[in-house]
Parts: structure tokens; C-alpha cells; sequence
């Protein structure tokens, strides 16, 4: 049987989670961007993700609620079907 976190840990992991793909994927290219295709690449872009996971994923956390209200407010409520 698989173990389960708490519902509450919902925000935090799915912060941690994307927080990680998304300074990969951002890190890499500018990595790639800065330097080229250079020998050690990987070495530079393994030295650079850390960094760039440690500043979003608290900013994430903090920014996430915010962040959903503006969405909230762009958006029609569920069950609002005017077309």
C-alpha cells in the first residue's frame, strides 16, 4: 500500500514539483543560452538549477495565492455557461 501525504501538503508539493520542472527546463536554456554547447554543460547547468529551485520554489509558495485569485477573477464560475 502506497502512503499518502496529508491534504493540506497539496500546495506545498505540487509548489515543490513544479518549481523543479519548470527552473530545469528555464535553467538549462539559459544555461545553453549563455554559453553554448559547450563540453561541460551539464556540469554548469547542474550548478545553476539548484540556485534557481532554491529562489522559486518559496516564491511559488508565496505568490501561488495571489496568483489564483487574479485567475479567479479572469474566469466565469463553474457552471456559468453564457456562450
Amino acid at each position: 500500500m502506497i502512503r499518502r501525504l496529508p491534504h493540506r501538503w497539496g500546495p506545498i508539493l505540487f509548489g515543490l514539483i513544479l518549481s523543479g520542472i519548470m527552473t530545469a527546463v528555464v535553467s538549462f536554456v539559459a544555461t545553453l543560452n549563455a554559453v553554448g554547447f559547450v563540453p561541460d554543460l551539464a556540469l554548469r547547468w547542474a550548478i545553476a538549477w539548484p540556485i534557481s529551485w532554491a529562489v522559486a520554489f518559496p516564491v511559488i509558495l508565496m505568490m501561488g495565492p495571489m496568483v489564483r485569485r487574479v485567475v479567479s477573477n479572469c474566469i466565469e464560475p463553474p457552471g456559468d455557461q453564457r456562450n
